[in-house]
């Protein structure tokens, strides 16, 4: 039997954190896509890993505790990478709401309910959760504990109250980090830790073709004004995750950090700001 981390979303930024924090884990690998699961399985099982590939819907309770159940068949679950998502420039408003906000919240409980002691998660939300203007506290609190089952239902994620794609992506994301801290505590009775990483513009194979589509030119003109004036990398992602996964970050859960090049900053403060 072996450690096991469970990775869901085949990707370059799950796969950079996996590659930094997985060596010597058995890591199952949840894709809605089987070809990607498997493309990413073959590139780390070539690089002396030991993954296995399974097709996995985030949107789905039973397709989640299958993937756990199927992680439990190796060992203890000891780590989550959930790098799984939709992209607000190729989903419908109700995909992004029921992968990237319903989906993340019940892979956080369930996986919450077996963690092994000792274990750590993170998930992946995005820098569009901070850009939103500030809801009330009763409202953040609503995204951070109504039960998954009936998150959908808040009138706040009602489609009369959601303006596009955009709005709906920076909700989910808002609700991942508020389910991070309300489900740290549920964690830290088991002696685990979950945080989440908000990352900016990263060069991925999703975001180039971000970058030639209808909003390439917004892509292109956040990352020259922001600070950092540049993309960041999935290894520079992977260098959050191993601080907070490691005993580096023994003290750190329940949090959400930004790595954006500063560009949340420049748009609140700097040249990124929209003009009235």
């Amino acid at each position: 039997m072996k450690n096991v981390m469970i990775l869901t979303g085949a990707g370059q930024i799950g796969m950079a954190i996996a590659r930094r924090m997985g060596y010597g884990m058995k890591i199952v690998i949840g894709d809605k896509d089987p070809v990607h699961a498997k493309a990413i399985s073959d590139t780390m099982n070539q690089a002396g890993f030991d993954t296995e590939p399974v097709e996995m819907d985030l949107s789905s309770r039973a397709s989640i505790q299958a993937i756990i159940a199927k992680a439990q068949q190796y060992g203890e679950i000891k780590m989550l990478v959930n790098a799984a998502g939709v992209s607000p420039s190729q989903a419908p408003i109700e995909a992004i709401l029921k992968v990237d906000l319903y989906g993340t919240a019940v892979l956080l409980e369930e996986v919450g309910k077996v963690i092994a002691p000792n274990g750590t998660g993170v998930t992946i939300s995005s820098q569009s959760g901070h850009r939103m203007p500030a809801l009330t506290p009763q409202e953040d609190e609503l995204l951070a504990c109504t039960p998954s089952e009936e998150l959908l239902k808040l009138d706040i994620l009602q489609p009369e109250n959601i303006r596009d794609t955009l709005h709906a992506y920076q909700l989910a994301k808002r609700c991942n980090e508020k389910r991070v801290m309300a489900e740290s505590v549920k964690w830290g009775e088991k002696g685990a830790r979950i945080n989440s990483i908000s990352p900016g513009i990263i060069v991925t194979p999703l975001a180039l073709d971000e970058f030639n589509g209808p909003r390439g030119d917004f892509y292109k003109n956040m990352f020259a004004k922001c600070p950092a004036g540049r993309t960041g990398t999935a290894d520079e992602v992977a260098n959050v995750a191993e601080l907070l996964m490691s005993e580096k970050g023994a003290f750190i859960t329940g949090a959400d950090f930004l790595i954006d090049g500063g560009a949340t900053a420049s748009y609140f403060y700097g040249p990124l700001k929209p003009k009235e």
